[in-house]
């Protein structure tokens, strides 16, 4: 596959900030976090456009039901097929999504829309035993092994972005008291608990790798992941990372560091935690947000059941 296109909207769209600020994040996560097909980007581009063409200045975050419904209306009176509406109503479903997973919107009224084709996507979740694949995947034989293993287990362990994790700073760590301080968006201050296995290895990468890796530097550096020349390490090497490991363990392409996040909370949820403790780990601004992951947690159980069930 060729290199990504930037996918914007056209000039005539950009007089409209309502939305367009948020599309092109949008786009982007269709395509990194999704890994969607360049084709499939392109058509909820063109849906989200037409989307943004009818939304003028209505505010996102005061969407009613009613209104998505004078949306449908619309389409409708441009003469498009049933077919058509039905798959612009699951570009605006996964458009809301994405603005609720960003904590642009708290409530997603768009869910309450009718298809004929439901949306189900959820985030991606790794298994136990895939989280375990991953985060066994560094060796002794990789350069940056200590670095790597601390960077994946405490991506698993906190539940943090790849940006919070690569922003970590030494002073942030007290890892006397297992916890560590991040720093969310709208630059949010949290704790978050870490456990043995993630101390363990942060210790051994601080005690072993990290002091080679600030001697080449040219000056202190007060982050706690460093690249090789002792810089701070980029959100997008904590990407690259994930990939990396995540192919050599045999999971899909589409893992990610906020797969690990997705996972956390799924396992902690299933594992019996309080939804609010888990809100305030993730640092969701709203519970609506962390609802997300009971929802997936049902639907796995759902599917459990299916599977097994001799009346499933």
């Amino acid at each position: 596959m060729g290199a990504k296109k930037n996918l914007v909207l056209p000039s005539s769209q950009k007089k409209r900030p309502t939305a367009h600020k948020w599309v092109d994040g949008f786009l982007a996560y269709l395509q990194a976090e999704c890994q969607h097909a360049q084709n499939t980007v392109m058509a909820y581009r063109r849906d989200i456009v037409r989307f943004c063409e009818w939304l003028g200045d209505r505010s996102l975050q005061r969407m009613s039901r009613r209104e998505l419904t004078e949306y449908i209306v619309w389409l409708k009176d441009l003469g498009l097929s049933d077919r058509s509406i039905a798959r612009h109503v699951v570009t605006v479903k996964v458009f809301f999504r994405y603005l609720q997973l960003e904590e642009i919107i708290t409530e997603n009224r768009a869910e309450l829309l009718v298809s004929q084709k439901q949306w189900k996507r959820v985030p991606k979740v790794l298994s136990q035993k895939e989280v375990q694949a991953i985060l066994a995947a560094p060796t002794s034989k990789d350069r940056y092994f200590y670095r790597d293993r601390a960077i994946l287990e405490m991506l698993y362990a906190s539940g943090g972005r790849a940006s919070e994790i690569a922003n970590i700073k030494i002073e942030g760590l007290y890892l006397e008291d297992r916890f560590c301080k991040v720093y969310g968006k709208g630059d949010k201050e949290r704790l978050v608990p870490l456990g043995r296995e993630a101390i363990e290895a942060v210790r051994l990468y601080l005690g072993r790798l990290r002091p080679l890796l600030l001697s080449e530097a040219k000056s202190e550096n007060l982050f706690v992941f460093l690249s090789r020349t002792g810089k701070r390490l980029s959100r997008e090497v904590v990407w690259a990372l994930v990939k990396k490991y995540a192919l050599r363990a045999g999971i899909p392409a589409t893992t990610s560091p906020h797969s690990f996040r997705h996972s956390f909370a799924t396992h902690l949820l299933s594992g019996g935690a309080d939804l609010r403790k888990v809100q305030e780990m993730l640092g969701h601004a709203n519970i609506a947000t962390t609802e997300i992951y009971t929802y997936v947690e049902h639907s796995r159980l759902k599917g459990v059941h299916q599977q097994y069930h001799p009346r499933g």
